[in-house]
């Protein structure tokens, strides 16, 4: 997968949530994953490197880069 059009991708996504080390965003438009081509449902970047995530649920994600940043599609079950 080539690197992902960042600030492309996210005009249409609606930002969540925003911390030191991540910002999420949350796919309402049904845009489709870079990686895959299905839809996602959240997009999360990864601000500092590195970077720790607490799942609360069990996910299918896609990976993909941004100016060295790691972006995670997530896909629920």
């Amino acid at each position: 997968m080539d690197d992902v059009e960042l600030d492309e991708l996210v005009s249409s996504l609606t930002p969540r949530e925003e911390n030191r080390a991540l910002k999420t965003y949350q796919n309402t438009v049904s845009v489709a994953c870079p990686a895959c081509g299905e839809p996602f449902d959240d997009l999360v970047v990864c601000k500092e490197n590195p970077t720790s995530l607490n799942l609360s649920q069990q996910l299918d994600f896609c990976v993909g880069v941004d100016d060295d940043r790691a972006l995670i599609f997530t896909h629920k079950q």
